[in-house]
């Protein structure tokens, strides 16, 4: 897989996406990642990306040129299976969307700021928009940087056992069951006696029930969906 990330701010992206799990997916040429400064591809003398809203207003708008002329210049180089703006009102991004977009090829995503990008520049280039919440930030930055690493640990070899992602919570629209690890006993605090039964069955029954009683008191609403 290759991503491509159109930022005003290439350097917020070293470390969230260059340690971990996903500098070793990289590492192992299982994903490639490229940061592209918008600010390059501006036509202006002073490398000027933004300006006033048309009809008045508070805040600065994401010009249309540097972002069309970014896009094309990487269309030219290659197809995508996705061109994705990071935006408030976009759909809100889920697990289903993250195991859709790990088993593409190339995505671009184009990372907003301001008031937002042109609209002309959704119109005619973007082909999802996505939001990881409902509230804003400073930038796309952040929620491309989510987005990528939801969607690079799904891809086959980038985590040590693949089955790992498969029991994640979402995956069933169940939460994760609670997880224990050594020691089976701390400070009076016992592990529950199921886990340490060696009964698979009774241990992915227990986990299962976990599951559905954490769901349906945290996150109630993946049961009605």
């Amino acid at each position: 897989m290759r991503i491509d990330i159109l930022t005003l701010f290439p350097e917020m992206f070293k470390g969230p996406l260059t340690e971990s799990i996903l500098k070793r997916a990289m590492d192992k040429g299982l994903v490639e990642m490229y940061f592209h400064d918008i600010r390059e591809y501006s036509l202006d003398k002073h490398k000027k990306v933004d300006d006033y809203a048309f009809g008045g207003g508070a805040g600065m708008v994401m010009t249309i040129q540097p972002i069309a002329d970014a896009i094309n210049k990487l269309k030219s180089e290659r197809e995508y299976d996705h061109i994705i703006y990071m935006t408030p009102d976009g759909e809100r991004f889920n697990q289903k969307i993250a195991n859709s977009l790990s088993l593409s090829g190339n995505i671009m995503i184009l990372c907003g700021h301001y008031k937002g990008v042109d609209q002309r520049v959704r119109d005619q280039f973007i082909t999802m928009e996505l939001s990881i919440g409902d509230f804003v930030l400073t930038g796309g930055e952040l929620a491309a940087a989510v987005i990528s690493d939801a969607v690079i640990r799904l891809i086959p070899g980038v985590m040590s056992d693949e089955t790992s992602a498969l029991t994640d919570s979402f995956q069933d629209d169940l939460l994760s069951p609670p997880v224990y690890t050594r020691p089976a006993e701390y400070d009076g605090i016992k592990v529950p006696d199921i886990l340490l039964s060696g009964n698979q069955a009774k241990i992915d029954e227990w986990r299962e029930k976990q599951a559905y009683k954490r769901t349906k008191q945290r996150r109630p609403d993946l049961l009605d969906e």
